[in-house]
């Protein structure tokens, strides 16, 4: 079954991106079963912020 590649609005900055039926398999193949709900650049944002805040230690 070939994948459509589907639009969605990113839940942080608004943007319509696509969701490619080669990204939603990788999601699949990865056990994943909720849609991105970011962008890809608000997804890199969010892991650079988490990174960030994870490697300061106290």
């Amino acid at each position: 079954m070939s994948l459509q590649d589907k639009s969605i609005h990113c839940s942080d900055c608004g943007v319509t991106f696509t969701f490619s039926g080669g990204e939603q398999e990788f999601f699949r193949t990865k056990g994943f079963t909720e849609e991105p709900k970011r962008c890809p650049v608000c997804r890199a944002k969010k892991k650079a912020q988490r990174q960030d805040s994870s490697s300061r230690s106290w």
